[in-house]
């Protein structure tokens, strides 16, 4: 199987799960608890159908949004995912110069493993870094301050991790950063040398966000320790509302899920949310975003960008969320997959592929613009 022969979402899963090494693949590929959630994101979207018009004259179609301030060529832009240079040695660099290609967003992690300041050098397509809320208050001052001067368009605070889910596969291969696998983990590195030949002969893996703050050498504060150590429970709106002030431009709560949640995010003024349950990482059991999205756009719409994540697959999911009043669509196993199959080269071709099933189901669905996508194009089971 090579990267021409990938079409679809599960080609890409198929060929990544060829080339990585198994508790790495599980670490992309799992999520909390029995995984219910996971599952449902995707099964979310079948639970609704497309009703198409058509004699509309579409020869020429504009899928081009604007959220938070960004102008975005098409409406999905690539989530903030942590690690991406173990799935890849490119990683990072990776993903933004195929976002760049398509001119849409990208994100940063603060478990990322290529700094901010250099993809920003690097690419001028707006840029989310994404962050999380540290015990040591002077920590996320400086987090933000240094994201400020790089020039990072719209800061991203996640708010639905103040610990880490349940990841029972990683509990079983034993992944964790620095590694400390299991007998069965070692064994699936052993079969798939290439990773690791890739691993050893590029630059050494690093977190330059936290370089500073989490000793990767399995000392002080180890990855899975970052989540229980070094992350704030306590986190209230106060503190966000703080942190908005503060950073004073694009800020955006990634994780919201309930009414309740999205108007309080207008009160303190942010300029968007992101309905997220963290691709059914964190809590088990937890509601689909597509599910929730209708019921907080009717709320919150006209004051706030709502944006969602989980379950993308395909150009339809994107139209559905669209029809519902989403601004764009995130999406992370959607790359993250391409990207340990083949590098840029992976990431661009799955991004090249969903802005063609968009494209072509504008048409089919007799619209040019994406403000003609309505809720009339829809009919829920």
């Amino acid at each position: 199987m090579r990267l021409r022969d990938c079409h679809n979402f599960h080609d890409f899963r198929r060929l990544a799960r060829r080339r990585l090494p198994g508790p790495i693949f599980d670490y992309i590929d799992g999520a909390a608890d029995d995984e219910v959630t996971y599952r449902q994101n995707t099964a979310s979207f079948e639970r609704c159908d497309l009703v198409p018009n058509v004699l509309r004259g579409v020869e020429a179609v504009d899928i081009s949004t604007t959220v938070m301030g960004q102008k975005l060529a098409m409406p999905v832009y690539c989530s903030p995912t942590a690690l991406q240079r173990l799935f890849h040695h490119q990683g990072e660099r990776a993903v933004a110069a195929a976002a760049a290609k398509y001119g849409t967003m990208f994100g940063v992690s603060s478990l990322g493993t290529v700094s901010l300041e250099e993809l920003r050098k690097a690419h001028d397509t707006p840029q989310v870094y994404q962050f999380y809320y540290h015990r040591d208050r002077g920590l996320n001052r400086a987090m933000m301050q240094r994201a400020k001067e790089a020039g990072v368009e719209v800061m991203m605070l996640t708010v639905d991790s103040i610990t880490g889910g349940n990841r029972e596969r990683d509990l079983r291969t034993g992944f964790s950063i620095p590694f400390k696998l299991t007998l069965g983990g070692m064994f699936q590195f052993a079969i798939k040398p290439m990773w690791g030949i890739n691993y050893v002969t590029h630059e050494g893996f690093k977190l330059p966000q936290l370089d500073q703050h989490v000793d990767m050498s399995g000392g002080a504060v180890s990855i899975g320790k970052y989540f229980t150590e070094m992350l704030d429970p306590s986190m209230n709106w106060d503190d966000v509302a703080e942190m908005v002030q503060l950073w004073n431009g694009q800020f955006c709560l990634k994780g919201i899920m309930s009414v309740a949640d999205a108007k309080r995010a207008v009160q303190i003024g942010c300029t968007g949310i992101v309905l997220s349950n963290h691709g059914g990482r964190q809590l088990d059991g937890s509601r689909a975003a597509f599910d929730q999205l209708a019921e907080i756009v009717d709320s919150v719409g006209d004051r706030i960008d709502v944006i969602m994540d989980g379950g993308i697959r395909r150009g339809t999911h994107v139209l559905k969320a669209l029809s519902l009043g989403a601004k764009a669509v995130g999406v992370g196993r959607f790359y993250l997959y391409p990207l340990a199959a083949a590098g840029q080269a992976g990431v661009e071709r799955a991004l090249g592929l969903m802005r063609a099933e968009i494209e072509r189901g504008m048409k089919l669905m007799g619209c040019t613009r994406i403000d003609q996508l309505s809720r009339e194009n829809l009919r829920f089971r």
